[in-house]
């Protein structure tokens, strides 16, 4: 065979390659004492913010969950409270339809339609109120799903740090 002629960077003499070496360590010696303590801190902080920010995810989602129990539990009340005024209503009407009979009918005929017109009323009061509260929990979710689209870390940040405050304000209005 013949010697083929390489460069010399392909086929170091003892020289370069002694240099080549401590110029590695020296390199070495440096990350290892400056350059992998700041990686690796770099590293445990954006660990430590994710995990407060997950934690505080955690305590915006159980808030949400919290409030979305209320409004169901207003929403029972208000259908207990409908159910009740419906039968103090029709015990009324009876009472006043009977006592009408014995008097007269058109006076009876006239608390008759007046009932009706105060259930009615409150029955929009009810339906209304209901309404409202389930727009309210429906404007909140729909609000945290688009707030949750944002991309930036400081815009996910300033999202969790509002929701936190928001439902901390409405639970105390309550």
């Amino acid at each position: 065979m013949e010697s083929l002629n390489l460069p010399a960077i392909l086929t170091p003499d003892f020289g370069l390659f002694f240099w080549m070496l401590v110029a590695f360590l020296v390199v070495f010696f440096l990350l290892a004492k400056f350059g992998f303590p700041v990686i690796t801190g770099m590293v445990q902080e954006r660990k430590d913010f994710i995990d407060e920010s997950l934690r505080k995810a955690h305590e915006a989602s159980e808030r949400l969950e919290n409030i979305k129990q209320e409004g169901e539990a207003i929403l029972q009340e208000a259908r207990e409270k409908q159910a009740q005024i419906m039968k103090e209503a029709a015990e009324t009407r009876d009472t006043i339809v009977q006592k009408a009979q014995e008097k007269a009918k058109d006076e009876g005929a006239r608390l008759l339609s007046e009932a009706k017109a105060e259930i009615e009323a409150e029955k929009q009061n009810a339906i209304r109120d209901i309404r409202g509260q389930v727009a309210e929990l429906s404007v909140l979710i729909a609000e945290k799903v688009l707030r949750e689209k944002l991309d930036t870390e400081t815009q996910q940040m300033e999202l969790i740090d509002r929701l936190l405050n928001e439902v901390a304000s409405k639970n105390q209005m309550e």
